[in-house]
């Protein structure tokens, strides 16, 4: 074979240089046996015709048709064969300065390969050729198990009190309302099960059946029905749940599910050394996910106008107006202002700078996904903030690498990193996979944008053509817009609910969680979730007539509704329920440490006024 008309085509470079033999291991990742790829080290000898000289300086290309190519249209000439690739050949060949500019970005790089050597591990390490995510799914995948479980428990303990028939807002009700106003419409507005059968055996079926399939997801079997069920048991929850499933939270756990059914590996059992390589496709899905949910919440204390996050005061209130502060959010909120600043400037900084390296190479990205955990742990300990804590940090999970876990791991439990050859990456069934998984990347992308746009530039209207789309995909909370603590509240309005036999005397009752006796220590309840404790804070931010369930939380407490009763903590009327109810405002703020010392009161509290005027079962 003559040197010069080789059978494959051939790149010859410097297997001297570090910074080389980098690069070419990833164009050897990309393009497979369909480029030879030899240092001049090794075919001196054969081919003396070869320049050192000229090969220290820059690669070289030998066609089987006899061209030769060197520097950087050798590269975009062997990119032509990779597969996907050869938009690039196109762009060097066809726009006008762009064989130019990349010509002198070649020189540049190859006249100080040393320094983009040290920038090279800096950024990427070693490799830059993509790096398997089989322990990142696997942790990933049962993580989400877990919290699928936590969510499904928590809603089943609270479900016949909530949305029960001898609930708050029993959802039969609510279905049957919906029907009546939408008509056949409404089974696509409103996705649920509960259509088939709205009984209360049914209801608390639908938990049951959803902690059955996490169980599923933790162990490894039958991960992708087991997702897909999991979303469709959790949407029919949410979708009837009506106030009390309508958290940031519970669209969040939707989407990430919705992403994961095309995450998982599939057959009957995971196991991680014979499952196919993750889609990067759905890998950056995730990462797209995790920059709108913490860019949205950062972007969006500013686009509101807050003025305590302008102002970098707004931890001056945060700890005690938050729904359900913990102990360590009492000694956060007596730290002194500059740190309270410093704070919120770390705050900014995490949630609206820290996101875009999220995209960035992968040792800057491991960078980022320490940022966000860091922040989401220390949320944790502050508030009670459910599984939302949980949930982000598993999404950051996929921000690490194999090579990542691998460093920590035991070597019988490492994975090792398997590069896709070429024949993986054709064929009918990849092309198909691939054209599937673009379009839904496409939708998913758009939408989110839209999403993320409504919080950037605070647009109310949308032209009609978009609000017909969303309208048919905002009901399965596949992509959804984030922005948790865009607005800061500087009060604490709490609503205490009281009873009496004779309109005199009245008796407080005591919630499970949410303040209350000023002297009841902070709890400690996440990844929990009390919805009625929390939707108790949100009501006491407007007022009865716009939040009807709380008339008929009332209204099951003067019949002595035992489900509505079942989620309080104390009832002052164990023999038979009251005659009377009524509710007032106080307003609560924390303690200090002078004051706390002597009384143990972790709570300051001063009647404001009536929340409910005095209601019976006659009025």
């Amino acid at each position: 074979m003559s040197y010069y008309k080789p059978a494959t085509p051939l790149l010859v470079y410097d297997g001297e240089c570090a910074f080389c033999r980098i690069w070419i291991e990833y164009f050897r990742y990309l393009t497979g046996d369909r480029v030879v790829y030899v240092s001049y080290q090794e075919v001196s000898e054969r081919y003396p015709e070869l320049k050192p000289d000229q090969n220290k300086k820059s690669v070289q290309l030998f066609r089987p048709e006899g061209q030769i190519y060197e520097g950087a249209e050798a590269i975009f000439r062997v990119l032509k064969s990779a597969p996907g690739k050869a938009w690039l050949l196109w762009l060097y060949d066809t726009i006008p300065g762009f064989s130019f500019v990349s010509g002198l970005f070649y020189r540049l790089v190859a006249r100080h390969r040393g320094l983009f050597f040290k920038i090279n591990l800096i950024l990427w390490g070693r490799s830059v050729a993509p790096h398997s995510f089989f322990l990142s799914r696997w942790i990933f995948i049962r993580l989400l198990g877990v919290i699928y479980f936590i969510a499904f428990f928590s809603f089943w303990r609270q479900l016949p009190g909530l949305i029960g028939s001898n609930g708050i807002s029993p959802s039969e009700i609510f279905l049957g309302a919906v029907k009546i106003h939408l008509g056949t419409i409404a089974y696509i507005q409103f996705p649920t099960l509960a259509w088939v059968n709205d009984s209360d055996g049914f209801l608390k079926f639908i938990p049951i059946a959803g902690m059955l399939f996490s169980t599923l997801i933790v162990v490894g079997i039958l991960s992708v029905p087991s997702l897909i069920m999991l979303w469709l048991l959790y949407l029919s929850l949410v979708t009837i749940g009506q106030d009390f499933m309508s958290f940031q939270w519970d669209a969040l756990l939707l989407e990430t599910g919705f992403l994961a059914i095309f995450l998982a590996p599939l057959g009957v059992y995971s196991k991680t050394s014979k499952e196919s390589q993750p889609s990067s496709i759905i890998i950056w899905l995730f990462w797209f996910l995790l920059f709108r949910l913490m860019f949205s919440s950062g972007i969006g204390k500013l686009t509101t106008g807050d003025p305590t996050w302008r102002d970098f005061t707004a931890l001056n209130f945060h700890y005690y107006t938050q729904p359900l502060p913990t102990p360590i959010a009492w000694y956060m909120h007596q730290l002194p202002e500059w740190v309270q600043k410093i704070s919120v400037g770390s705050i900014f900084f995490i949630e609206i700078l820290i996101p875009f390296l999220v995209f960035a190479p992968r040792r800057i990205r491991f960078l980022a996904g320490g940022g966000i955990i860091a922040l989401q742990l220390t949320i944790f300990l502050s508030g009670n903030y459910t599984f939302f804590n949980l949930l982000t940090i598993a999404l950051c999970v996929l921000l690490f690498d194999d090579s990542f876990f691998n460093a920590f791991l035991p070597s019988n439990l490492r994975c090792e990193p398997i590069r896709k050859g070429i024949s993986d990456r054709t064929g009918w069934l990849f092309n198909l996979k691939k054209t599937f998984l673009v379009s839904l990347a496409v939708l998913i992308v758009f939408l989110g944008a839209v999403h993320l746009g409504k919080i950037v530039f605070r647009y109310r209207y949308l032209p009609q053509g978009l609000q017909n789309v969303l309208q048919w995909v905002v009901p399965f909370r596949i992509v959804n817009s984030y922005g948790l603590f865009t607005v800061m509240t500087t009060s604490r309005p709490e609503i205490i609910i009281e009873g009496s036999y004779d309109g005199e005397n009245w008796l407080e009752y005591e919630f499970k969680y949410k303040p209350g006796n000023p002297q009841r220590p902070l709890p400690w309840v996440a990844p929990h979730q009390p919805r009625l404790d929390w939707q108790m804070w949100f009501a006491s931010l407007g007022n009865y007539r716009s939040n009807p369930w709380f008339s008929n939380l009332m209204l099951q407490i003067l019949q002595g509704s035992p489900e509505v009763l079942s989620l309080l903590d104390e009832n002052p009327f164990p023999n038979k329920p009251p005659k009377y109810v009524r509710a007032v405002v106080y307003d609560y703020k924390f303690t200090d440490f002078a004051t706390r010392r002597p009384t143990g009161e972790w709570w300051k509290r001063e009647l404001k006024g009536l929340y409910l005027p005095i209601i019976s079962l006659g009025n």
